[in-house]
């Protein structure tokens, strides 16, 4: 590749995506540089669209089309496949400062892109006994089972609410991909997203899980309260959540 090449084709990269910025290669002439403009941006404008499609309907058209052009303009992509763009949309948007108008943008864009990406994940599964004692052993969870919290209200937020403020209590969610591929989510309180944590680092025992969210709480870890656990645990593993407990590696 000739030097000129190279800077031909770096010259034609810089106008599609920031054609207000940087000039199109001489010698071309605008009505075809048009066409790649228009091709270019539309499929990333449409592809974003369908994995976001509550936030186009909440900033409108024209809002919508000018994040994404700074988007297509300033954001440098870590990869080049088509199924992480939605991804590199919100790394975008995590990087970049809050806007006033719209301080829950980010987070609602990562609410909106968890659908996809558990749709897609093809997490292996760690060894593990589906039956074991989920309170003598380590429950593990699922790679398709996700406790997320966000600051804002992210599943009301739409064309008809947007909010200006935080509320004082998270949003907190369990989302999960059941048997038939088909995403779930529920609601989650403070005591099972945070049993959620600690199940996470598949350091701790079931019972020692359950004593661990008895002191944070200020409880005591007795038999009706161990009880109580023992069974969200196990209906934790029936929905799915849990795969049961680990196996050595």
């Amino acid at each position: 590749m000739t030097e000129h090449l190279r800077e031909q084709q770096f010259a034609f990269a810089r106008h599609l995506r920031d054609p207000a910025r940087h000039p199109a290669p001489p010698g071309i002439e605008d009505r075809r540089m048009a066409i790649y403009r228009d091709l270019f941006f539309n499929n990333i404008q449409a592809l974003l669209a369908g994995n976001f499609p509550v936030i186009r309907q909440t900033l409108g058209e024209s809002d919508w089309r000018t994040l994404v052009r700074t988007f297509y303009a300033e954001h440098r992509s870590r990869t080049p496949l088509f199924p992480e763009v939605a991804r590199e949309f919100i790394r975008f948007l995590q990087d970049r400062p809050p806007s006033d108008d719209a301080p829950w943008l980010a987070e609602l864009a990562h609410y909106e892109w968890v659908e996809l990406a558990l749709q897609i994940a093809d997490d292996a599964l760690p060894r593990h006994d589906p039956d074991g004692n989920l309170l003598e052993g380590v429950p593990l969870p699922s790679p398709y089972a996700w406790a997320l919290a966000y600051r804002w209200p992210v599943p009301r937020i739409g064309p008809d609410y947007r909010p200006s403020a935080p509320p004082a209590a998270p949003t907190l969610l369990l989302v999960r991909r059941d048997a038939g591929h088909a995403i779930r989510f529920a609601d989650l309180s403070p005591l099972v997203y945070r049993l959620f944590e600690l199940i996470g680092e598949r350091r701790f025992t079931g019972r020692q899980i359950l004593r661990q969210l008895a002191a944070e709480a200020g409880a005591t870890a007795d038999d009706d309260f161990v009880a109580q656990g023992a069974e969200m645990l196990a209906r934790m593993r029936r929905e799915g959540s849990l795969l049961g407990t680990a196996l050595p590696d």
